[in-house]
């Protein structure tokens, strides 16, 4: 048997999530039928470096799969999509050492988020970004950003369903731009709690339209309760954007 790491984008449109679910089409679902069709039968089961929820997209995501196949490491992209739906790439793959874990191994990862700010809603972004009609003040936010970066417990931005006890994070990077009339989130860290990234961006969105001030988020912070944070951004504006790896770099771009 050998390890073979996988890296995965999809369009999280039609999907339920990345994580199997009975009676729904998911992201690993479909990555575990195909490799069975590879496999002659065979159950073949797929690791990510994370699960990404109902409409979140991805474009590095990680995963891994053992496999007793011996076919070039180079033909598994091929060899899986020519299998795989047309929302599901597979970008690249690597042999991987026996202990190397999509999630365990992850070093850091990065997540952005889009928000398009034109007055009108776009109909063919509709699935990718989140539209916000009010005025946004950029400045107040990356003032707010800022004080997210460092390890504390993001009690706050987690939400309820959190099945972990540790929730001390650490945020490496805090970006935020504007690309034309989109507003981009990008943030790094060594892991997030579910909805993390969400909540952060929905908190910072209320502070850019005023609702709060940049100088409540270390408040935020100490409260360690999700009622002291904003409301959870859509699903659909979050891209996991890459993951980074000591054993291998395909999520670094």
């Amino acid at each position: 048997m050998k390890r073979i790491g996988l890296k995965v984008a999809y369009d999280g449109t039609d999907f339920a999530g990345y994580q199997i679910q009975p009676n729904e089409r998911t992201v690993q679902g479909e990555l575990e039928s195909v490799l069975k069709n590879i496999h002659k039968g065979m159950s073949i089961r797929v690791t990510a470096s994370g699960r990404t929820d109902t409409g979140v997209h991805a474009r590095g995501q990680i995963v891994h799969f053992d496999t007793s196949l011996s076919f070039p490491v180079d033909r598994w992209p091929i060899a899986l999509n020519s299998q795989l739906p047309a929302d599901i790439r597979v970008l690249e793959a690597a042999d991987v050492p026996a202990d190397f874990h999509a999630r365990y191994s992850a070093k850091t990862k990065e997540y952005r988020y889009r928000v398009l700010t034109s007055a009108q809603a776009d109909v063919f972004r509709r699935n990718y970004t989140y539209h916000v009609r009010y005025p946004l003040d950029v400045e107040a936010m990356q003032r707010a950003a800022v004080q997210l970066l460092g390890t504390h417990d993001f009690s706050s931005f987690c939400t309820a369903k959190a099945e972990v006890e540790d929730k001390v994070r650490t945020i490496e990077d805090v970006a935020l731009w504007r690309e034309g009339d989109e507003l981009i989130f990008s943030i790094r860290g060594n892991g997030f709690l579910y909805n993390m990234v969400r909540i952060i961006v929905g908190t910072l969105l209320e502070i850019g339209a005023g609702k709060r001030s940049a100088e409540e988020v270390a408040k935020i912070l100490a409260a360690r309760s999700r009622e002291a944070a904003g409301k959870t951004a859509p699903g659909h504006g979050l891209i996991l954007w890459s993951v980074e790896y000591d054993e291998w770099q395909a999520g670094k771009q």
